[in-house]
């Protein structure tokens, strides 16, 4: 049985391993606090705010008169200025291309002002969100039900925050947000993926898409869906390309249901329904109605078709 003196000589080596870099690819990344970091909690904050600023009243306490709307508006928006500025500048070492430590303040804070100057167009998209949800589903009573309740809405709004940030060249915080709506919903949307207006997904647990997807306009999805990639190209080292278009397009007006995988750079073409539980790897035309193949009905005996 080992005595204190040993237990002790056994934390000093731990903590000695743990200061060693994991691997050769850490280029200081790893949390040694050589630059600074982005904060989870102030980023859940952020996104706190986004729901206060995009559903007044909704979130973020109660506006009971139109007339403070205004100034309910203004102090969330400094308050979401502020932290946005300070956040993008922890991120920026992370873009080794365009990180310029003697600029870096300035670009942050001038992100941040272009990020809140396209907070209206944020809120139109959304609410064409809101819209097709309650179009297309006789259980959505009214939109507070929609907005209050409905895992797409809370998804779509980091998505969509989330989109518009890595569109103004912000790295890391896009994908941290976007994660935070995954562990909130069970929905994975990636940041880089293109989703038009008018979109909805029914349920949503399980749905995933992929960062070079590119969706239509009032296009539904289903829970489960998975829209992904086939396969990976391969560099000479035997690692995956990067940027590569990878990932499905989905066009205007398409249904897809629950748990269909479409994978690889295909086209579902507009007006088509995909049905449930397909496995689809090749493009359909428009107009086209893919459904599961039927099952085939056989009988065994003697062990045979085990």
């Amino acid at each position: 049985m080992g005595t204190n003196s040993n237990i002790d000589i056994d934390i000093e080596e731990a903590i000695r391993l743990l200061s060693i870099p994991a691997n050769n690819t850490d280029n200081g990344n790893s949390g040694h606090h050589e630059y600074l970091l982005p904060s989870i909690e102030k980023l859940k904050e952020i996104v706190e705010l986004l729901r206060s600023i995009i559903f007044p009243g909704y979130f973020g306490g109660p506006v009971l008169r139109r007339q403070s709307l205004h100034h309910f508006l203004g102090v969330r928006i400094e308050k979401l200025y502020g932290l946005l500025a300070e956040q993008i500048l922890s991120v920026q070492h992370f873009d080794e291309e365009n990180s310029n430590s003697a600029d870096d303040a300035e670009k942050a804070a001038e992100i941040a002002h272009q990020f809140i100057g396209f907070l209206p167009e944020i809120r139109k998209k959304l609410w064409t969100d809101v819209k097709a949800i309650y179009d297309g589903d006789p259980a959505a009573k009214n939109y507070g039900e929609i907005i209050f309740c409905y895992p797409s809405i809370r998804a779509m709004l980091n998505y969509r925050a989330a989109h518009t940030l890595l569109s103004f060249g912000v790295p890391l915080i896009p994908r941290i947000i976007a994660e935070m709506a995954h562990s909130e919903t069970g929905i994975d949307i990636h940041p880089g993926a293109h989703i038009g207006d008018y979109f909805c997904i029914d349920h949503g647990t399980g749905v995933v898409i992929g960062e070079t997807c590119i969706i239509g306009n009032h296009v539904r999805l289903y829970q489960g869906v998975t829209l992904g990639a086939k396969k990976f190209a391969l560099d000479k080292d035997g690692n995956p390309v990067k940027n590569v278009p990878r990932h499905p397009i989905v066009e205007d007006n398409v249904v897809i249901y629950s748990n269909a995988n479409i994978l690889g750079r295909i086209t579902i073409g507009k007006n088509s329904v995909i049905g449930g539980n397909v496995w689809l790897t090749i493009s359909v035309p428009p107009n086209s109605k893919v459904l599961q193949q039927k099952a085939v009905e056989s009988s065994f005996t003697d062990g045979l078709g085990i």
